[in-house]
């Protein structure tokens, strides 16, 4: 066979089975996968350039007529209804009984469920077809990933009855986990609101089903509800007034008694403050930002790899912030109302972060290009509030400066 001419015809070739397949859920299966490729391989915008490249599917296979391809034009016109030409598109005498189906269905339920950290959330749906002739009931699961704002996979398949029971096998009987009912709007607003930051990421998540099922699942999710007005907004980081006043809080809660965070004199006092500015910092970096949420996994990314690129520590700082982590992750799982063993595990996490935390203090291996030269003029005494000597050390260091980026 000759080698395809266009992007076009190698989708027509890969869909000329098409018809043999049992359901219009298989179908649509099939036409997500092929949708697929695009999605991955877009730059930016991915959900824009499926959209856009069905538009251009349809115009240039407009006047092909085997029943193949007028069948998976119908496929991807009921996966992306909003491309140009979508509603024009007629299946044809020859093509499928369920080829009617395709992408008739209605919401059955519709739950959530994750870690009592808050570091995740997967929502889950189950669909019927209207008609049985379409296919079988099946779920549409979707990963909210929180520590980097994304939805980061998702997954179309069935039987649905079995993937809601393997759910609640899964997380019967785990005080760290959760699953409950969830409002179909809000399930649509967070899923969408963190897919559109997925869909212009550079570089998709490696593992999963997220360019395979995307298409088929955006399909589903417009089927929901929408949310409400302001209702998909990412949270507010703290004003100033709201980080004092959490701050004086937690000093006077028993777990910094705990941790004996009450220094004696003002250098201990300027040192602790600084810590706990970091704690809040970082947490208002996240896209869901929550100065209360803490877990073994943001405390991780915290003292292992964010402190070490945004701030120069001094001595007494780096021998502190362990400490004050140990002692706001307490408090923050208190204030949570956190089962006692999630807390326990954050503390335990954070005490066997600390050497490696020291080790990365000490060789500045993880510090960023202007970490590290700030870290290197407080090294050389420069006071960095003397414009003068602040000027006099960068012409002196212009070269390195240079050559390590800065």
């Amino acid at each position: 066979m000759a080698t395809p001419q266009t992007p076009y015809d190698a989708v027509l070739h890969a869909a000329r089975d098409v018809t043999r397949l049992d359901t219009a859920l298989d179908a649509e299966m099939l036409g997500a996968a092929l949708l697929g490729s695009v999605y991955s391989v877009a730059e930016t915008d991915r959900e824009a350039a499926v959209r856009e490249f069905v538009t251009g599917f349809l115009a240039a296979t407009s006047r092909r007529r085997t029943a193949a391809a007028r069948t998976i034009r119908s496929v991807f016109a009921a996966l992306v209804p909003d491309a140009e030409g979508a509603a024009k598109v007629n299946p044809g005498t020859q093509a499928p009984a369920w080829s009617a189906h395709l992408g008739r269905v209605h919401l059955t339920g519709t739950w959530s469920y994750g870690d009592v950290y808050g570091d995740q959330t997967s929502y889950l749906a189950t669909f019927a077809y209207d008609d049985a002739a379409g296919g079988p009931e099946h779920a549409l699961v979707a990963l909210v990933d929180h520590n980097i704002g994304i939805t980061k996979d998702v997954f179309v398949g069935g039987p649905a009855g079995r993937i809601v029971e393997q759910v609640r096998e899964m997380v019967d009987g785990d005080e760290l986990t959760w699953f409950r009912e969830e409002d179909p709007a809000r399930m649509h607003g967070e899923v969408g609101r963190h897919l559109a930051v997925t869909d212009d990421l550079g570089e998709l998540p490696a593992e999963g089903s997220l360019a395979t099922d995307r298409a088929l699942a955006g399909a589903r999710l417009a089927l929901l509800p929408p949310p409400a007005a302001g209702a998909t907004r990412d949270a507010e980081p703290l004003s100033g007034d709201q980080r004092t006043e959490l701050v004086r809080a937690f000093l006077a809660s028993p777990e910094a008694a705990r941790y004996d965070l009450d220094p004696s004199d003002d250098a201990g006092l300027a040192s602790l403050h600084f810590c706990l500015s970091l704690l809040l910092d970082h947490a208002a970096s996240f896209p869901d930002a929550d100065a209360l949420r803490w877990s073994p996994t943001v405390a991780e990314l915290f003292l292992l790899d964010w402190v070490h690129r945004r701030a120069v520590l001094d001595m007494d700082d780096a021998a502190m912030l362990p400490r004050v982590l140990r002692g706001w992750a307490a408090y923050a799982a208190r204030r949570k109302g956190l089962p006692q063993a999630a807390a326990e595990r954050t503390d335990t996490a954070v005490e066997e972060m600390i050497p490696e935390f020291a080790r990365l203090y000490s060789t500045g291996e993880r510090r960023s290009p202007a970490t590290a030269a700030v870290a290197q003029l407080m090294a050389d005494g420069v006071d960095p509030d003397d414009p003068a000597a602040l000027d006099a050390w960068i012409e002196a260091n212009r070269h390195r400066l240079a050559d390590d980026g800065a």
